[in-house]
């Protein structure tokens, strides 16, 4: 009779803990496996697993095709039709909630050469569209549709999938993977065309005509995709340049004019890969003069609009980067390798203090050859990339507080780098010495590269849509720029004589420069809390006491502990950095005004609408890792006279906070030719175009704005 009653027992927990499963599982959001449509796996996702009642979110059409198998774009081409999503009355969400497809930049698909040409995408594609919760939502939502497509190779077979998406109500929480894939291919979308364009019909070929892009470069091949079917998708479309744009060649369907604008997608595609499309609207018209020129049909010469433009560039960004040397985010780092100049200097051995010039240099321009080709690759993965883009991962600023705080500690002499960059004559060995030089250049040109300050912006931002070389050359120019004070001083004898002689007074200097370290510190865990939260500030404190811990134990001496010292130095970096890889939840904007300022968050809708009322709108881009924001903030923008002048002339001030990764802020920087930020935009009054000011603010600047013009 016990048996059986512990038998008994055992079978109720077991029933019981498979109920508690159920019931858990049916609270989770439904994470449905991908249907097999035939030749294709196809889902829905969406960027939060958890809504609130009335907001609109993004979702998106997730396909992975099987090999040689396409679908279609908007427009398919000679042929074929596009996916859509066909509303089921099971859904809880109604039909009216599903926007339209945002599209991302199509490819050619030939499908008999020079005769049949589709569009479309092959592989995988992802269509985002905009779903609206409804108000009164609550428990779960869910939206079940068809997928109906038709999905070709050398046969067309049409398809549909029966895909649903089920979400919980209640604080919005980010889904991080699927939110970044739907990130990644709304910035494939064409941006708005901020040129001009006209297309001429009144021969054969048409002459579609542009002008005022930046992304039209010659180094480019250029391609029209046209919504409708008023030209051959077959035929080419040869390209000619001139000073002022270029000129497509498009050959017409057949004999019937074309009634209104051309509309389409300009894609644009240069050598190394990189794809943008432009949404155009061409309006009949004679082309432009000047961007025709048989002389400059594919020149092939510069890589950002020709030899003399890269080069001015290139010097732009050289006076940059030697101005990148007084901004603050730069300055404690330039502490330590001025220290070890005045050391070297004092030895008296020419060839160690050439040495230390060389090898800072080196690590400089090493670290802005990594950082340009980490720019190229994102950017031939998501289609855009800004700089400062390390600043917005939140592992790599942990890891960078804790750095900054480590050299501190190493500043105020609580343990030594062996020989380090501050002994002098003999002491200072060719090795250790060299390597201390070119790490303090890496360091600098890491803290230093998201500082964006004049001549940056405009240098920066013409070429990050031009091909990988480009990209190298001014980066490199930046970088030698930033480097090339001390390497002067590393090889004039005569700026050499200006240095200091060294004595006590160093020690003093060196355990002051401490302190800005500690504040540097200080200011990227401000910056972490903005991208992965306060626990993740808080473990790296405790990171930065378990870094000081280890340096006290290995000095007890002893083998045991410094083996025990060097583990928890180890855990001391590697945990903080772990426990900040998971981002925050979304708290608005980072960037407080004063009471003041009624500041909202930008977005491309919010402008439109504010400046079709008549508005005069400031938008301010920035970021809590941007050191020159935090400055124009603090002796501009949250001034009393700037505020009473905005509260006076009814400005509306926008905040676009790009302290996160935001696909629609990259956009933009993109459109507007900047790097990254700060970016500050001007609409006057009745404007619907910005004024791009200056990256350094000053009241007088900005009060001028409002002067009647």
């Amino acid at each position: 009779m016990g048996s059986w009653r512990k038998e008994s027992l055992v079978m109720i927990r077991l029933l019981t803990s498979l109920l508690a499963i159920v019931f858990l599982a049916a609270l989770a959001p439904a994470s449905a496996a991908p249907v097999d449509g035939g030749h294709a796996r196809v889902e829905l996702i969406a960027e939060r697993s958890s809504v609130l009642p009335g907001e609109t979110i993004y979702a998106a059409l997730k396909m992975d095709l099987d090999p040689d198998w396409h679908v279609y774009w908007r427009n398919a081409g000679d042929a074929g039709l596009p996916p859509e999503l066909i509303h089921r009355e099971t859904s809880n969400i109604p039909g009216g909630a599903i926007g339209d497809f945002v599209w991302p930049v199509p490819h050619l698909l030939p499908v008999v050469e020079g005769e049949i040409m589709d569009y479309g995408y092959s592989h995988e594609v992802i269509l985002p569209f905009p779903l609206m919760i409804p108000a009164d939502a609550s428990g779960i939502v869910q939206l079940d549709v068809v997928a109906d497509y038709l999905i070709c190779e050398d046969i067309c077979v049409p398809e549909t999938a029966d895909v649903s998406l089920t979400l919980n109500v209640g604080d919005p929480v980010p889904d991080t993977k699927n939110g970044e894939m739907i990130s990644q291919w709304i910035a494939q979308a064409p941006l708005a065309f901020v040129g001009e364009a006209h297309v001429d019909t009144s021969g054969t070929p048409w002459k579609l005509s542009l002008r005022g892009e930046p992304g039209l470069t010659r180094d480019a091949d250029i391609r029209f995709f046209p919504f409708g079917h008023e030209i051959s998708h077959p035929a080419a479309q040869p390209v000619s340049f001139g000073s002022a744009g270029a000129t497509l060649s498009l050959t017409p369907a057949g004999s019937t004019p074309l009634e209104g604008n051309l509309d389409g997608v300009l894609v644009v595609e240069h050598a190394d890969g990189t794809r943008f499309g432009y949404e155009i609207s061409a309006a009949q018209g004679p082309a432009f003069e000047n961007t025709s020129g048989l002389a400059a049909i594919r020149s092939g010469k510069g890589g950002a609009g020709g030899g003399t433009g890269l080069l001015t560039l290139a010097f732009f960004a050289l006076i940059g980067g030697l101005i990148l040397n007084l901004m603050p985010c730069v300055l404690p780092v330039l502490s330590i390798k001025a220290m070890g100049m005045v050391s070297a200097a004092a030895s008296g051995h020419a060839n160690e203090l050439r040495s230390h010039g060389i090898w800072y240099t080196a690590g400089v321009l090493v670290s802005f050859a990594a950082l340009a080709g980490a720019i190229v690759a994102v950017r031939a993965a998501t289609g855009s990339a800004t700089l400062g883009f390390q600043l917005q991962n939140g592992p790599t600023v942990a890891i960078l507080a804790l750095i900054m705080f480590a050299i501190g500690l190493w500043l105020m002499g609580l343990f030594e780098l062996g020989t380090s960059i501050q002994n002098t004559g003999s002491g200072l060995a060719s090795r250790n010495g060299a390597a201390g030089a070119f790490f303090t250049g890496i360091l600098a040109a890491v803290v230093g590269a998201p500082c964006v300050g004049p001549f940056l912006g405009v240098a920066l931002g013409a070429v990050l849509s031009q091909p990988a070389p480009a990209v190298f050359a001014v980066f490199l120019a930046m970088g030698f720029g930033l480097a090339l004070p001390f390497l002067l001083l590393s090889f004039v004898p005569g700026l050499q004589r200006l240095l200091p002689k060294p004595g006590k007074w160093m020690e003093t200097l060196k355990q002051f420069f401490a302190f800005p370290m500690f504040l540097t510190a200080a200011w990227l865990l401000s910056v972490l809390g903005a991208l992965s939260g306060h626990s993740a500030v808080a473990w790296t404190v405790a990171g930065a006491t378990a870094i000081t811990f280890a340096i006290w134990l290995a000095r007890r001496g002893g083998v045991p502990a410094r083996a025990v010292a060097a583990a928890v130095l180890v855990l001391g970096f590697a945990y903080p950095a772990l426990r900040a890889s998971a981002p925050a939840a979304a708290e608005g904007t980072s960037t407080a005004y004063a009471a003041k300022y009624e500041t909202e968050a930008w977005s491309p809708e919010r402008v439109s609408e504010l400046t079709a009322q008549g508005r005069p709108v400031f938008v301010d881009f920035t970021a809590t890792w941007c050191a020159t924001c935090q400055l124009n903030k603090l002796s501009t923008l949250k001034s009393a006279a700037v505020q009473e002048a905005f509260a006076d002339a009814n400005v509306a001030f926008l905040v676009a906070d790009f302290t996160r990764k935001d696909p629609v802020i990259a956009e933009e920087l993109k459109r507007r030719e900047r790097a990254g930020v700060p970016m500050y935009l001007w609409y006057p009054a009745g404007a619907t175009e910005p004024d791009i000011l200056p990256e350094i603010l000053s009241k007088d600047l900005v009060i001028g704005l409002l002067a009647p013009s």
